[in-house]
């Protein structure tokens, strides 16, 4: 049965978006309408109603620009790029290569959603805290990762410049303002080009592909010498000090973070034009380019890599690989450049999540001034607001790197374990409270597959949660201690704090069933129908 309350000054019963009547027949209306009208954004928008929100924002996207957007925040093989050195030291090739295809099926498993899913999943008596503090490490997590890509670019900027020039030693003053520079930059074309959002998304999309491509053809065309293929299966390369199986599960755990963001489709769903398809296609796509893109790149590395206690210490291990290989500075330079050109180009897609869920959140009154976040500007047609404070918190976030990088790194690892709790708590709720019994329809439907998710992803994360929170070398020294343990209490203790100074006006979404199956059977009717044509 749909939620139902009673209107305080008119005394009327109202659903969660309005009176019950109006949603019945809005929900009738559809199914005697024509096809053609029941199997638009019509239908898209009566499941946002159905949830108790009315659309805001138009539904611009497409299944290419959602890929694009999704892709583009992911972008797993320039992710892999920026942090194979660490595989290195855990194992060597063996451990790079093999850790990076166990992370692509492990996170394939966990990728799920977020807040909304376990305010709805959780037992009445718990769903508010639950979906509070998810939907809160979930903020935390997008946007401390857009901090993970604002220093990708900074670093990456600044050691192309010590590679051109030698005797230049870049400082973490200048590394800031690099940073800032390009976080301020990243958010003009979303401010000056609203309604090209989507080309911009595509295109990015199509600057990484043939990036990939490039440097891929480059390292095989020009490279020197080969190592033989037994370098690859060679196991205790390693210089962490791990035993090889401890090595190897925190090679696994390193390899994750080149699927951070695979969720991104969820928080544009409102503005993708039938979400129930579309965000499981975007999200599967972006998977499965981001396996055939990272591994075999990281496969020519291998094979091509020289000296690699060098590569291992480089402050910028690709661009010295792809030097060695090459021995080509013009090149080398060229594409560095060009990978350089790829982060910048992930940074707008990353800032557009961070404003949306913000937004979403602040919908549901989870943030502080929600009234005033929760707001959509009418002629640029995306929420500012919000879009703008992930802005000032980068900003501020990364005056941490002034003070110790170490720490600074700490945090985005903790914010890489944050956003994959958030996708694994709904399903440890679901193996709980069982799927067949509080699951709406959907369009994509698992069946046991879908079980063996929901068990497997929690474990994992009790799995991970300890990987994350390990040194990454042995013996201990201050400067390589790993921070994430205390971290990770203190932006908890934050959060539950929250709960306690404000959390009592959060809501959660107010679904009304009957409206949200009527419309998902009719959008899959709609589909079917359109399929046979």
């Amino acid at each position: 049965m749909a939620e139902t309350h009673q209107d305080k000054k008119t005394g009327e019963v109202v659903g969660p978006s309005g009176p019950n009547v109006e949603t019945l027949h809005a929900v009738e209306s559809f199914e005697v309408g024509t096809l053609e009208e029941s199997s638009g954004d019509a239908i898209d928008d009566a499941m946002l109603r159905a949830q108790g929100y009315k659309a805001a924002m138009p539904r611009v996207f497409s299944i290419l620009s959602s890929i694009g957007l999704c892709f583009s925040i992911t972008n797993s093989w320039v992710g892999a790029l920026s942090n194979f050195g660490q595989g290195l030291r855990y194992g060597g090739p063996q451990v790079v290569i093999f850790s990076l295809i166990v992370a692509t099926f492990v996170q394939w498993i966990i990728t799920l959603g977020q807040y909304h899913f376990v305010y709805i999943l959780a037992a009445p008596k718990y769903k508010r805290i639950s979906a509070f503090v998810t939907g809160w490490m979930s903020v935390l997590a997008w946007w401390i990762m857009t901090c993970s890509g604002l220093s990708l670019c900074a670093i990456s900027a600044t050691g192309l410049a010590a590679f051109m020039y030698p005797s230049y030693e870049p400082t973490s003053w200048q590394i800031w303002l690099v940073y800032v520079g390009m976080a301020i930059f990243s958010v003009i074309p979303l401010f000056i080009f609203p309604k090209f959002l989507t080309k911009l998304a595509t295109g990015s999309l199509y600057l990484t592909i043939i990036g990939f491509a490039v440097w891929f053809i480059v390292l095989l065309a020009m490279k020197k010498e080969s190592n033989p293929g037994s370098l690859m299966t060679e196991s205790g390369l390693g210089s962490s000090g791990w035993s090889s199986g401890t090595a190897w599960m925190l090679g696994i755990s390193n390899a994750m973070y080149c699927y951070g963001g695979t969720d991104a489709a969820i928080h544009i769903a409102e503005e993708m034009h039938s979400p129930g398809r579309q965000i499981p296609q975007a999200m599967n796509l972006t998977m499965l380019i981001g396996f055939v893109t990272c591994v075999p790149i990281m496969v020519v590395f291998m094979f091509v890599m020289k000296d690699m206690d060098k590569i291992m210490n480089a402050g910028f291990p690709a661009a010295e690989l792809l030097y060695e290989a090459t021995g080509n500075r013009p090149v080398t330079i060229f594409l560095t450049v060009w990978l350089i050109l790829i982060y910048i180009s992930c940074l707008p897609p990353q800032f557009v999540e961070c404003g949306r869920i913000g937004w979403a959140f602040a919908r549901d009154n989870g943030l502080p001034f929600s009234n005033y976040f929760a707001h959509i500007d009418e002629k640029l047609a995306f929420p500012v607001r919000t879009t703008l404070a992930s802005v000032v918190f980068t900003a501020i976030y990364g005056l941490l790197y002034l003070a110790s990088s170490t720490a600074f790194n700490s945090i985005i690892t903790s914010a890489v374990l944050f956003l994959n709790i958030t996708l694994a708590l709904p399903q440890a709720i679901l193996v709980i409270r069982g799927r067949n019994t509080h699951l709406p329809r959907r369009y994509v439907n698992l069946g046991w597959v879908g079980y063996f998710c929901n068990i497997f992803s929690p474990l994992w994360i009790i799995v991970l949660t300890a990987l994350v929170c390990m040194p990454p070398s042995i013996p201990v020294e201050v400067g390589t201690m790993n921070y994430t343990s205390p971290i990770l209490v203190g932006l908890f203790a934050i959060v539950i704090g929250s709960w306690f100074i404000y959390g009592h006006q959060f809501e959660g979404p107010k679904i009304d069933w009957e409206m949200l199956n009527a419309t998902h059977e009719l959008a899959g009717e709609g589909t079917s129908k359109k399929d046979k044509q």
